[in-house]
């Protein structure tokens, strides 16, 4: 008998289909389109139509071009778009490098406290930001606030100004009290990837005499770069969905004169109204598909760009 013969008489295995799978998926898959693919394409359909006569109509990029184009819809969209990358920039530059360097503190192997220290940084994380903002409204309060008390304590009062109530300093004093409530979770991820690096590496770097924080630059760092650049989209993505502390803290009117107005609460006022002002739904899903679509391309940038690049520079 021929090899051919042999070949022809293989019958090849069938792998039974694992329907298994998919049942315990569909439960999840059901609740997450519910909760937010649905909503998410009836946003996108809602900001094409608007209300004519009483009845829905289509009306395409309109509402777009009332956003971009209308005086009044574009000076408050242009502004917290402004403030919306200010809040962000804060993040970038005084949350996650504060978070790395604590991170780097922590995974010193002779630190004694580390898991009271670990706790400690990281419990506002774990905080309600109802509570956070009602608190540092207290602490930061010019009349019976402890900020005055305490910078007397050192003869700093004379810095002491009723920041929150300035139209300046507003947006910048939430903008640290977001950065102090959520610092433990990029100090909690760097910490875990410096862990992650393998000892034998950290070994070999001694024997070539290279320790403390050369070390931590020329080896860990670039080693935890994937972490950062995960904690930086992280950080983009929450920045601009954000919305609970600064109506905490500020109100819905984001005051004082909008100074820390950002695209969620230029949301929530379009969309449900406030106070004197009727809400428009056409107009807040329209603003929410803006929001999506800056989202998405920051989102798109790091996956397609900066991600590759990082690849490309670890392997």
């Amino acid at each position: 008998m021929s090899q051919t013969d042999n070949a022809a008489d293989i019958v090849p295995i069938k792998r039974p289909v694992r329907w298994h799978i998919f049942v315990f998926m569909l439960p999840a898959l059901i609740v997450y389109s519910a909760v937010m693919v649905l909503p998410l394409i009836e946003t996108l359909r809602l900001s094409l139509y608007n209300t004519v006569d009483g009845q829905p109509a289509f009306v395409g990029l309109a509402n777009f071009k009332v956003l971009f184009g209308d005086p009044r819809w574009a000076h408050d969209f242009w502004n917290a778009l402004v403030n919306n990358l200010i809040f962000f920039v804060i993040h970038m530059c005084v949350q996650n490098p504060i978070g790395v360097a604590l991170a780097a503190l922590l995974s010193v192997p002779k630190l004694r406290g580390v898991a009271f220290y670990r706790t400690a940084m990281f419990l506002p994380t774990l905080l309600s930001f109802v509570i956070v903002g009602f608190i540092w409204k207290l602490i930061l309060s010019p009349i019976w606030g402890v900020a005055p008390w305490m910078l007397d304590l050192i003869g700093l009062k004379f810095l002491f100004a009723p920041w929150l109530g300035q139209s300046g300093p507003a947006l910048i004093a939430v903008s640290l009290i977001s950065n102090w409530q959520y610092i433990g979770i990029p100090m909690m991820l760097i910490y875990a990837a410096l862990l992650s690096i393998p000892e034998e590496v950290i070994e070999a770097a001694e024997c070539d005499g290279i320790t403390g924080w050369a070390q931590f630059w020329k080896i860990k760092l670039p080693l935890i770069l994937p972490a950062i650049g995960i904690i930086s989209i992280l950080t983009f993505v929450g920045n601009f969905n954000a919305f609970d502390l600064i109506y905490t803290v500020q109100g819905a009117l984001a005051g004082p004169d909008m100074s820390t107005d950002i695209l969620g609460t230029l949301l929530y006022r379009t969309f449900f109204g406030f106070q004197l002002q009727l809400g428009d739904r056409s107009m807040g899903a329209t603003i929410a598909t803006v929001m999506f679509l800056i989202i998405l391309a920051g989102v798109s940038l790091y996956l397609f760009v900066i991600q590759r690049r990082m690849r490309r520079y670890q392997f």
